[in-house]
């Protein structure tokens, strides 16, 4: 991956400006980003163009998920319990 890209990803998943966001799209990107695919890479940027309440609400499961943001990569990202 491109360190460029890699670094700007890490920047948007870790200030969106909700704490809860933050920890749970940085921590999950800290942590599995050299594993993603280059789709999932791609629905991870869409998923940050969400509204950082919407982005919450679909990984707890608060609200439906549209169907374009419904993905293996959102399953994944609720399936990621953050170390404090």
């Amino acid at each position: 991956m491109d360190e460029t890209r890699k670094k700007r990803l890490l920047y948007r998943a870790n200030y969106r400006g909700f704490k809860e966001a933050d920890i749970l799209l940085g921590g999950f990107l800290k942590t599995h980003i050299d594993e993603l695919s280059d789709e999932e890479l791609v629905a991870f940027e869409d998923l940050l163009e969400a509204k950082d309440h919407d982005i919450y609400a679909w990984i707890t499961k608060a609200q439906p998920v549209p169907a374009n943001f419904d993905t293996p990569l959102l399953e994944k990202i609720r399936q990621y319990r953050p170390e404090f």
